[in-house]
């Protein structure tokens, strides 16, 4: 197994050394994979650019989980779910929006992690455009604090369910540039019906964020 991946982009004169997460790190606990996901950078290559942006609010999800997916075994709706830690599961949920969760743990097993909050960094222009709705009067604070944020501004659908984060196209890195150390804090997850785990402390998301979904 190839560790410590680095890739380089060279786009719109500007570089970027990228230090891929490696499959190890997806195949760990999906509680501990969930935490360890904030303040990492989450990147999409759409088209001649890059869009970036840090995890700053994740939930998980197990298979031994009422409010999970994968709760009552795989279908052909969740099957990316029980793919290999390290896969990109996006969903449709409501008729209208996308869901984007990152797999965890090892294939078979139904565990994924919920991306809930980015803090936009790179190709921020290019994600307000992917927001058809989204108003230049809106705080930027707004453009990707929620699920289906994400989905519309990195442009994720149902084309990008099962990507392997090891590629070039979608991925997550080590933010190299993060110096400033964070608390992580940690909540019951959003719109969890009684007697599915509402009280599950599962949520995790940096204390004092501004791009966090729900303050």
């Amino acid at each position: 197994m190839v560790e410590n991946i680095h890739t380089v982009f060279f786009m719109k004169k500007k570089s970027f050394d990228f230090q891929k997460l490696p499959r190890s790190f997806y195949l760990q606990p999906t509680l501990r994979v969930a935490k360890k996901l904030l303040g990492k950078l989450f990147v999409r290559k759409c088209r001649k650019e890059l869009l970036i942006g840090k995890i700053v609010e994740v939930e998980a999800y197990r298979f031994n989980d009422k409010a999970s997916h994968s709760y009552r075994g795989k279908t052909k709706r969740n099957e990316v779910m029980f793919a290999e830690g390290g896969t990109l599961y996006v969903y449709f949920t409501y008729g209208m929006h996308f869901c984007a969760n990152i797999v965890t743990e090892e294939k078979g097993n139904g565990c994924a992690v919920l991306l809930r909050g980015i803090e936009p960094l790179e190709g921020i222009e290019t994600m307000k455009t992917n927001r058809n709705n989204y108003s230049e009067k809106k705080s930027l604070s707004q453009l990707t604090n929620g699920p289906a944020k994400i989905c519309q501004s990195f442009s994720l659908g149902r084309k990008e369910n099962g990507t392997d984060l090891l590629g070039d196209e979608i991925f997550v890195a080590e933010n190299n540039e993060q110096q400033d150390s964070f608390l992580i804090a940690s909540s019951p997850r959003i719109g969890i019906r009684e007697g599915y785990g509402e009280k599950k402390q599962w949520r995790f998301f940096l204390k004092n964020n501004r791009f966090v979904s729900v303050k």
